[in-house]
């Protein structure tokens, strides 16, 4: 990939105004099947300049929000505002150049399999009706940025999935959109694929002052990439926040399920053993996340709790450039004098404490 993109690859009005106003609003967003609530009151923003993720289970809502936000499905009621349009009452003529303003890039790629990549690429201009030396001038300076500027006469078949990912990422920039949306685009990709065509994506969101909105089902990509997280439930946003202070604290059921796979777990066998009662050792969770994370906890509680306790599991990341970190302490279960310093100590420092259960036995 072209590690300097240049200027005319963007459009000069949006990075002017990045993070000055909004791309996206939505105002309670209501979508019924039937009986099934698809959207039950959606309402978030797409700040200019950021990347915004959505995630949720399968059903969530995630596949309604993105076809409103296309214009592909009305909503039953709500608004959706793009660039501060409102389209949900727009003729469908009316919708065709504001559609253009909305990249999109797919799981399965959607390209042409008769067509080139530079034609493949270029083809949301000629749709357009511009010129064949435009269209070909743009093809060529997007698959430099993307890395592929000697497949631009090669067909689809001859590509691998992260190189068909990459004419999808091409030709959703084609006509310089205000928006692009990514739906679940890694998810049919090996995972070193998938790292480098969300490097590609974060890239262009650096260089170009592109915002992006990406639908995901998957928590790593999330923290990846995005720069806030919406988490959606049964067709509602349960959650949403700067992606560290969501992966630091998670309020809702869903996200802590979600985090499951990429946050320290307590190992199933110690997990197995505990019991609400009476136990040789009491489990602590403790969740820390900024300053708490970067000072030398345990030292401290050493020094001012004397008394047995020890990790057993656990360990800090960096999200954002923010430690997040979660730890198993066992403490002594038959002082409660002790282990209730403990936990006074770990809540002035801003943790977040958790009683597991007891075990019998050492763990």
């Amino acid at each position: 990939m072209n590690q300097h993109v240049t200027a005319e690859l963007a459009d000069p009005v949006n990075i002017a105004a990045a993070g000055q106003e909004d791309v996206v609003r939505l105002v309670d967003l209501k979508r019924r099947f039937g009986a099934t609530p698809a959207l039950d009151g959606v309402s978030l923003t797409v700040r200019k300049g950021e990347i915004l993720g959505i995630i949720g289970r399968s059903g969530a809502g995630k596949s309604t929000l993105i076809r409103c936000l296309n214009g592909l499905e009305r909503p039953d009621s709500g608004d959706v505002f793009i660039e501060g349009r409102e389209i949900g009452r727009l003729a469908e003529r009316e919708l065709q150049p504001l559609r253009r303003r909305i990249g999109m890039i797919f799981q399965h790629f959607n390209l042409l399999s008769a067509k080139t990549v530079e034609d493949n690429v270029a083809l949301p201009l000629k749709i357009e009706g511009r010129p064949k030396a435009e269209r070909l001038a743009r093809a060529a300076e997007l698959l430099d940025l993307v890395g592929l500027s000697e497949k631009a006469k090669a067909y689809p078949a001859s590509l691998s999935g992260g190189q068909k990912q990459r004419v999808g990422i091409a030709r959703a920039l084609a006509a310089r959109p205000a928006l692009l949306l990514s739906d679940e685009a890694t998810s049919a990709l090996d995972p070193e694929t998938t790292r480098s065509i969300l490097a590609l994506l974060k890239d262009i969101n650096r260089q170009l002052g592109l915002t992006i909105l990406l639908i995901t089902h998957e928590m790593e990509v999330i923290r990846s990439i995005a720069d806030r997280v919406a988490v959606i439930d049964a067709g509602r946003i349960v959650e949403q926040g700067p992606v560290w202070s969501v992966f630091a604290e998670p309020r809702s059921e869903i996200t802590r399920s979600l985090l499951g796979g990429i946050r320290p777990q307590l190992p199933a066998e110690i997990a197995g053993r505990l019991v609400p009662g009476a136990g040789a050792e009491l489990i602590l969770r403790i969740d820390v996340a900024g300053e708490a994370a970067r000072g030398p906890l345990l030292s401290d509680l050493a020094v001012a709790v004397p008394g047995p306790f020890r990790l057993v599991h656990g360990g800090i990341d960096h999200v954002q450039q923010q430690p997040v970190g979660t730890l198993f302490l066992a403490v002594a279960g038959d002082d409660e004098r002790h282990l209730a310093e403990v936990i006074a100590f770990l809540k002035a420092r801003e943790a977040r404490v958790e009683v597991l259960g007891h075990v019998a036995g050492s763990v």
